[in-house]
């Protein structure tokens, strides 16, 4: 098939590069960060304000909406587009990571995955079939292929059992699509947990395959950095150049970057609206915690030259006022700016990418970028 996927430019000296991504609902620019909107909604932030943070697309989560309020309410209402009043394209999970994340309430088979639902207990099954159903009737643009994330650590065995399960769940979603006209792009995931080999493996089936674009899974799921970076590189080399490639959860800023010099065009990850509400900021030089007393009497913005509403407007001793207060506008002021600074992020690696100038982008961010650049001390 046509891939949707062109390639604009590739860095000299690692496997970046800038792309352009086609969906029924318009182009995507690569790379791109897609905020999360697990409940069909990114948290704290209305679509009006993600248009105005220039967001191409965001992340929805099937098994969420299939519990609560049921892909079915949603469709009757028009599709999750226009339940959420966004109109540009939409990604959703397959739900495979709840296969992972709700060990103790599922039943994994052949046929799918038994789920007891966390909200009430209520039993609920998905399948490679029924997962495609579900994100077919949500209207999803980017459909993710149903599958099994194995937990870290895990035995070589355990990953070599759970990675076939899920590449034959990807043929029974491919198979699902190839009978569906006017179907969005499907892309399947990688899994393989830490092992080189399985990454390799699986990489080549889904290959086969032939998806629209693949997603390195298994990721972010407890394992130390360098392994995140490992799974990487056992994957990208062996997916194709011409279909877009997605790390999915990730990551921290300097990951990121170091994720687009590893090839990886997509990503999707809750760190900027999670911390936002804990009270952090991100800026170029690591995060701030604005709890701290050291903010008590700060007049400057969160960053100097940010754009976001927040810093064009207010002072992180406002802000660490309203975070002390609990009071709401600081949750979304902060929401707000740190989308800002994660979209913008990877908005300038493709700029530099264009200009031929990532190499040096790289290396001064990840070289400046602290985890932690503020002090402990609270100020109750």
């Amino acid at each position: 098939m046509d891939s949707p996927f062109s390639l604009i430019a590739q860095d000299a000296s690692s496997s970046a590069r800038a792309g352009l991504l086609s969906t029924r609902r318009g182009k995507i620019e690569t790379p791109v960060f897609m905020p999360v909107g697990t409940q069909g909604t990114v948290k704290a932030v209305t679509p009006d304000e993600l248009i105005q943070l220039r967001t191409q697309i965001i992340l929805g989560n099937t098994y969420h909406l299939h519990v609560r309020p049921g892909e079915k309410i949603i469709e009757e209402l028009g599709g999750l587009h226009r339940f959420m009043g966004w109109d540009r394209p939409i990604l959703t999970d397959s739900g495979g990571f709840q296969v992972f994340s709700l060990a103790r309430l599922r039943r994994i088979t052949e046929e799918g995955v038994y789920f007891q639902n966390h909200l009430d207990g209520t039993p609920t099954f998905i399948g490679p079939e029924e997962s495609m159903a579900i994100q077919k009737s949500l209207g999803s643009d980017i459909v993710m292929a149903f599958d099994e994330c194995p937990p870290y650590p895990c035995s070589h065995e355990a990953a070599a059992q759970s990675l076939a399960l899920t590449d034959r769940w990807a043929r029974r979603c491919k198979q699902w699509w190839d009978s569906q006209e006017n179907r969005p792009l499907v892309f399947g995931i990688v899994q393989g947990s830490s092992y080189s080999d399985l990454r390799c493996m699986s990489a080549g089936g889904l290959v086969e395959i032939d998806f629209d674009g693949y997603a390195v899974g298994g990721v972010s799921v407890g394992e130390p950095e360098p392994e995140m970076f490992l799974a990487i590189e056992s994957s990208v080399p062996y997916l194709p150049e011409s279909r877009a490639r997605y790390a999915m959860g990730l990551g921290t800023p300097p990951q990121m970057i170091e994720m687009i010099a590893r090839g990886i065009d997509m990503f999707d990850c809750v760190l900027p609206t999670r911390l936002a509400r804990n009270g952090t900021a991100f800026t170029a030089t690591g995060t701030l915690n604005l709890k701290n007393a050291q903010y008590l009497r700060d007049q400057k913005p969160i960053e100097e030259g940010c754009k976001c509403p927040a810093c064009r407007q207010f002072t992180r001793a406002y802000l660490r006022h309203l975070v002390k207060a609990n009071e709401i506008l600081g949750l979304r002021l902060i929401t707000l700016h740190n989308l800002h600074f994660y979209l913008t992020l990877v908005r300038q690696a493709r700029e530099h990418l264009l200009q031929g100038t990532f190499p040096g982008f790289r290396k001064k961010f990840v070289t400046d970028y602290q985890e932690w650049q503020s002090d402990s001390q609270e100020e109750s």
